[in-house]
This record gives structure tokens, C-alpha cells and sequence, in this order.
């Protein structure tokens, strides 16, 4: 991997530390004011997916015989726009914003921003960002499977995140 790339998925792993922070700090809040937890059992191979997508990118682009040394600019906005959907999802539901499931009973589920549009807008982008990251620093492989096993976990998930928003309204 060339240096710009190297800086470029240590920036990704920061944003994805930083987030996890307020994922903490508002699960926190969420419990705090009577929020139950939901899905607790899949958590963990979200969790082992995002892992294993960082190790693999570094792993395939240190494997790969031919090295990007270019910017594919048209990859970059995507990932620009994907960023840009990420903050306003997070805006959006502020506190309630999480990387868990988490549901506070009575609470009316937020509609608005990216969700009036779609129910799950983040787990769009993140697909997104799990096929043009990798197509970004030259793992092609990584890009293909990781959006396959993120959309796998996400059978799982939706359903029961629905079924939890759902009973707590």
C-alpha cells in the first residue's frame, strides 16, 4: 500500500473509534433513561465483520502484485458521499443515534432527515463504504465479500430491530 492509502484507512479506523465513542456515550444516556438493549447476541459479529474488513484490506493490498498509486476520484466521491450521509444520519437521531440496538419504550421512532426517505439509511451507507474502501486501495476481493457478509448479518438484524422498535412505540 502506497502512503496516501495507509493514511487513508488509519483516518477510517479513527472515524470508526470516534464513533463508537458516541455509540457508547449515548448508549449511556439511552440506559440511563430506561432504554433496553435488543440483539445483544449478533452485536458481536458486527463487531467481528468490521474487524476482519480492516485486516483483510491490509492484508490483500500488501498481498497484491500491482500497486494503486492513483486516485480513482469517482470512488472517492462516493466515499465523500457516504460520509456526508453518515453525519446526517447521526445528526439526525442525536442521542439516539447507536451501533446497538437500543430502544427507549414510548419513544415515537424518528422520521425525519435520511429517514423519511428510507428505515435503514446507515446500513445503506455502510454497505457502500464496505465495497468502495476497499475498491479505493486496490482490494477488490475484500469488496465483493464484505458487503455479501454485511448484508448476511443484516437478515438478521433488521428483522430484529423492527420487531424491537416496534413494540417499544
Amino acid at each position: 500500500m502506497t502512503t496516501w492509502m495507509w493514511f487513508f484507512i488509519l483516518a477510517v479506523i479513527i472515524q470508526r473509534l470516534t464513533e463508537l465513542s458516541i455509540a457508547k456515550s449515548n448508549e449511556k444516556w439511552m440506559k440511563s433513561m430506561g432504554g433496553i438493549e435488543k440483539g445483544e447476541k449478533h452485536y458481536k459479529w458486527f463487531i467481528i465483520l468490521h474487524c476482519c474488513f480492516f485486516i483483510a484490506i491490509m492484508t490483500e493490498t500488501s498481498l497484491n502484485k500491482h500497486v494503486l498509486a492513483d486516485i480513482n476520484y469517482f470512488l472517492l466521491l462516493m466515499f465523500l458521499a457516504a460520509q456526508a450521509g453518515r453525519i446526517w444520519c447521526i445528526q439526525t437521531l442525536g442521542k439516539f443515534w447507536n451501533t446497538k440496538v437500543i430502544v427507549l419504550p414510548g419513544v415515537i421512532v424518528i422520521k425525519k432527515g435520511p429517514y423519511k426517505y428510507v428505515k435503514h439509511p446507515n446500513y445503506i451507507i455502510v454497505a457502500v463504504e464496505l465495497f468502495v474502501i476497499p475498491m479505493l486501495v486496490g482490494a477488490q476481493l475484500t469488496a465483493v465479500l464484505f458487503p455479501f457478509l454485511h448484508l448476511l448479518l443484516l437478515r438478521i438484524r433488521i428483522p430484529r430491530e423492527e420487531k424491537a422498535l416496534t413494540k417499544a412505540t
